[in-house]
């Protein structure tokens, strides 16, 4: 049996950059924010995190100061995804270095790979690691996913924990599950799909609504782990336009505009992403006002 790296709620945290450099002072503050809020977990660097627009060594930077300032209040999981095997293994060990308590591998993208290429690729660093992986599966930006096949074979190796699953195919959800037992976790990629994927055995969520509302999703994975899924449901819905609005355009340019309009002021999205346009900013004030975040 493999003991979850979390259980309950990771925000994947936005980074917020001020004169073309990550603002560290925001950084810190978003960060506490965040474990006020009750998480268990911060994911850093990940696609929320727009590590894609960092150099190698400000993503080691951006992880360094998390796991720093986290003092190990809660778990911090550094994204460490590449489609290029030996920068992942670079910043794996980066990572590793700076005392994080688990990495996140997205599988590759643009290249892509077979599911062969998959088992070497996540297999190749996790023998060269001492933490979990979670593996993240999310085929709409990568244009690949695993198949249960792969995962059965990924979670044979000690640590290789589980999967942040965003695929949004239950099939594959479910037969995995049903499939690897305790010996794989899966948790929630999508903030829409949390209390079913809890009510077959997700173990939580890596959320981009826990940017702006982290106590809402503590509150809503700790019913789903208390077996207590109608009122799970009920925050489920409430939130779901507003989680359709933080997705209303690429993330993360909705949640960052989010953040400015709660007055939080953590600076646009690097390019090529961009501001939110007009109409699609007014929806998202709606949404927030809708459930009293503005």
């Amino acid at each position: 049996m493999k003991t979850p790296v979390f259980l309950g709620s990771s925000t994947a945290i936005i980074t917020p950059f001020k004169d073309g450099k990550v603002d560290f002072k925001k950084f810190g503050e978003l960060i506490d924010l965040q474990i006020a809020g009750g998480v268990a977990a911060i994911t850093v660097c990940g696609t929320t995190g727009e590590s894609s627009t960092q150099s190698l060594e400000e993503h080691i930077a951006t992880v360094d100061f998390c796991v720093k300032h986290v003092n190990s209040r809660v778990k911090v999981i550094a994204g460490t995804g590449s489609n290029d095997t030996q920068d992942a293994l670079f910043l794996s060990q980066a990572a590793e270095k700076s005392g994080a308590d688990a990495l996140l591998m997205v599988t590759p993208y643009y290249n892509k790979t077979t599911q062969l290429g998959l088992v070497r690729h996540f297999s190749f660093v996790a023998d060269r690691v001492r933490i979990p992986i979670i593996l993240y599966n999310v085929p709409a930006r990568t244009g690949m996913s695993f198949t249960k096949e792969t995962y059965v074979e990924l979670s044979k190796h000690p640590n290789i924990n589980g999967v942040k699953e965003a695929s949004g195919s239950f099939k594959l959800i479910a037969s995995t599950l049903a499939s690897c037992g305790d010996e794989f976790n899966v948790w929630s990629g999508n903030d829409e799909d949390v209390v079913p994927m809890m009510s077959i055995g997700g173990k939580g969520v890596i959320t981009v609504l826990g940017n702006v509302a982290p106590a809402v999703v503590v509150e809503m994975t700790a019913l789903c782990l208390a077996g207590d899924f109608k009122r799970a449901a009920e925050i489920q819905l409430k939130y779901l336009d507003l989680v359709g609005k933080l997705f209303i355009e690429v993330n993360p340019m909705p949640v960052k505009a989010a953040l400015n309009l709660m007055g939080l002021d953590v600076g646009e999205p690097r390019m090529p992403l961009c501001e939110l346009a007009p109409e699609s900013l007014e929806q998202l004030k709606g949404a927030m006002a809708e459930v009293g975040l503005i």
